[in-house]
């Protein structure tokens, strides 16, 4: 998987989610250490050393992965998440691989997101500015997102990935999940959606983000909003209705 040139990351504006806790405790603050830009390429050249017929994740697509990941209402194990960020099916690693620089700094953006989620305080998601792309140019449909907003699709695809593995999140009752799961998959081509009618009929109702930022804060509202239907203080009995299951996206 082709790596971001020289990632740069275009957060918006800085906001908090007021949301009842966590029932699981967040990480201590001084455990947590974002990692910085020079780890953060980093990350992603070591990445890019996964050895084929490997299929890593890119590093936005790892990020959207943790960010599900840590939505499940149950924790899930380290040797289990840490698979799939080399492999997105999970095969194992070859022997001769050290992965234990990539598994460090992989661990450190758990912790933060983890740290972000059970506080419900903002977060900056890696979603990158597309090289090489023209984002001034407008497009004639009104109804369609700019191109610039493209940008968030690895992001989300790792999110997706997270469900055909994990699927504990789809379990809940549809009703207490649709409408943030829209704000992530209305990114998603339909055909991605299965069994998705009213995913795909609350995505109608969204008015397309007028630009890259508004989209990233719709993806960190969303998380937050997840996050109080599968981490709450008292967790609510297990639900009737699931929600839909996305398919993997498509990689590009």
């Amino acid at each position: 998987m082709s790596a971001p040139q020289r990632p740069r990351p275009r957060p918006p504006r800085s906001a908090t989610h007021s949301a009842t806790p966590s029932h699981r405790p967040p990480v201590a603050r001084a455990a947590v250490q974002p990692l910085s830009e020079q780890e953060l390429d980093e990350l992603q050249t070591l990445l890019d050393r996964v050895p084929q017929p490997l299929e890593p994740l890119d590093v936005s697509m790892l990020d959207g992965f943790l960010c599900g990941v840590l939505l499940q209402p149950q924790r899930i194990p380290e040797s289990r998440w840490l698979a799939h960020l080399t492999d997105s099916d999970g095969r194992p690693l070859p022997a001769s691989f050290d992965a234990s620089r990539l598994h460090t700094l992989a661990r450190r953006r758990h912790a933060e997101l983890d740290d972000a989620i059970a506080r419900r305080q903002w977060f900056d998601p890696w979603v990158f500015e597309l090289q090489g792309e023209d984002t001034e140019d407008a497009t004639d449909d009104a109804d369609e997102a700019p191109s610039e907003i493209d940008a968030v699709y690895p992001w989300v695809a790792g999110f997706a990935t997270v469900h055909e593995f994990f699927p504990a999140l789809m379990q809940f009752d549809a009703s207490d999940t649709t409408e943030a799961l829209a704000l992530i998959y209305r990114f998603l081509d339909a055909d991605d959606l299965e069994d998705a009618d009213d995913l795909l009929a609350e995505i109608d109702t969204l008015e397309p983000p007028s630009d890259l930022a508004e989209a990233v804060e719709g993806l960190v509202r969303a998380v937050l909003l997840l996050a109080d239907v599968s981490r709450p203080v008292n967790p609510p009995p297990h639900a009737s209705r699931a929600a839909p299951r996305p398919r993997p996206p498509h990689r590009r």
